[in-house]
């Protein structure tokens, strides 16, 4: 193999590398949920006493709070959304506004589910942060983008999760 051509293999393999998510930096969760807010993954959210169906759009159904937005530990947020693919409770996603609510989610999820890894190089910071606790059956990726000083949460089912991206081109954006 010429000597570019190999410079341009291991050159893209490096950027390769740094494209992809950060699976890699996941802290090990400890106390798996195995659901949210005792809601265990795979049920149905139809007869969910605290829940109301908001809409369903092929193979997704969303669900909201009746009752108002809860406190995420010690944060205020601006939405909580319960996702169901195929019938069966798969995902949350939270959004929430500001530097300190992101500081209290972090605590929060630090108390939860574990310390984030504060070794040099590990912790992402800048104008786009990703934190990631990975369990046996939950995934919880907390998303911050600094520039609009805002926050999202997802909390998934790891085997229910994938379902999301079926039969999506590799190719589509």
């Amino acid at each position: 193999m010429p000597f570019s051509v190999g410079i341009r293999l291991t050159m893209g393999v490096l950027v390769a590398g740094l494209c992809l998510p950060a699976a890699g930096l996941a802290v090990e969760m400890l106390n798996d949920p195995k659901g949210y807010n005792g809601i265990p993954w795979g049920s149905s959210l139809a007869n969910a006493e605290d829940l109301k169906l908001v809409k369903t759009v092929d193979r997704l159904s969303e669900f909201k709070l009746k009752d108002g937005l809860p406190l995420l530990g010690d944060a205020k947020i601006e939405s909580i959304t319960f996702i169901a693919i195929d019938e069966q409770f798969a995902r949350v996603t939270i959004k929430y506004k500001g530097t300190t609510a992101h500081q209290q989610i972090l605590t929060h999820f630090q108390k939860t589910y574990g310390p984030l890894d504060r070794t040099p190089g590990s912790m992402m910071r800048g104008l786009n942060q990703q934190f990631d606790w990975r369990g046996e059956d939950t995934e919880v990726t907390v998303l911050y983008e600094a520039v609009r000083d805002r926050g999202v949460v997802f909390i998934e089912s790891r085997v229910l999760g994938p379902k999301f991206t079926e039969g999506l081109s590799e190719t589509a954006y």
